[in-house]
Order: C-alpha cells, then structure tokens, then sequence
C-alpha cells in the first residue's frame, strides 16, 4: 500500500510539473543566445539580436514624455544609453518584467548635479494588471512612466529568451 501511495504520488508530482512547464512564462528557449537587445525609440522597435544578427523584432511603447532621456524622476522618458539587464521579475505589477541597470553612475552623476534624483525602476514588462491601467494603456500610446511595453505573449518570449547581464541599447 506504502508503495503504490508512493507510486501515485510520483505520477501526481510529474502531473503538476508537466503543467508548469506548459505556462508559457516557463518555457525553456533553445535557439540562438540573445546576446544583445537594442531599442530604437524613434522607430518604437526592440530588436533581440545573436551578434550582428536580429532574431526578433518587436513594436513597444515607451514613456509618456518619449522624447530626449531620462534625466529625473517622473519626467516621463524612457532612458538613452547603454545598460545591462539586472533582474527578472515573475511577479511584477505588469505582466513579467526585465529590470534595466537604469541609473549608473553617469545618470547619478548628472541628476546629482543637476540637482534632482535620476529615478530607476526601468523595466521591459507586458500589458497592466490593473482594470484602470489597461483602460489608460489601450487610450494612448507611450503611456509608461519610462519603462517600455510589449503585449504579453511578447514578453513571455523575451522573458524566455534574455537572460541577466544581458546588454541593452536604448537609442534616440
């Protein structure tokens, strides 16, 4: 009797993790290595590129003040520059997110200087949680506080495919 209860439970453990492995935030990517990620902020596009080569494009929304670069908290730009992704994040308050190295120590720097404080908490994420966010989100676009959005079937195949220390390019 021990066994058989043994039996089923090891059949009800690989039950569930066949389960987990189906949700596609949890999928394993096995093609080419993201080596690099470059946002063109003009053009609303983030490219995940292998070397010199593009493996995926994809369309984005940026800050609510999109133009020029971040230089202090709620100024609503997304930043310019070259940083790392620096963590990943399964339980943001948007549908998955990658954290950007946003600010380093130029941007502290600067914002020291200028007197104000540079902000962070930079993101890639997908679509609001939030009833009123989504409602806000799908009015406008550029509608982030600086971060940049993709749909959520995007972000989980970025989330899948970048890994930390990742290096990321946003450019004008």
């Amino acid at each position: 009797m021990d066994r058989r209860a043994f039996g089923m439970g090891a059949v009800a453990t690989l039950g569930l993790s066949a389960c987990a492995s189906a949700n596609p935030r949890f999928l394993a990517y096995d093609g080419p290595e993201v080596t690099s990620m470059v946002i063109n902020k003009s053009a609303r596009k983030l490219y995940l590129l292998h070397n010199e080569h593009v493996l995926k494009e994809y369309k984005v929304d940026l800050g609510f003040a999109p133009n020029g670069t971040k230089t202090k908290r709620g100024d609503g730009r997304t930043p310019e520059g070259t940083y790392l992704i620096d963590r990943r994040n399964p339980k943001s308050r948007y549908h998955l997110s990658l954290g950007i190295s946003y600010p380093d120590s130029k941007d502290i720097a600067e914002a020291k200087a200028a007197g104000v404080d540079p902000g962070g908490d930079i993101f890639i994420h997908g679509e609001p949680k939030t009833r009123s966010e989504k409602k806000r989100a799908k009015k406008q676009s550029d509608w982030t506080a600086g971060c940049i959005a993709v749909k959520n079937e995007e972000i989980e195949e970025i989330y899948a495919m970048v890994n930390r220390g990742t290096v990321i390019t946003l450019r004008p």
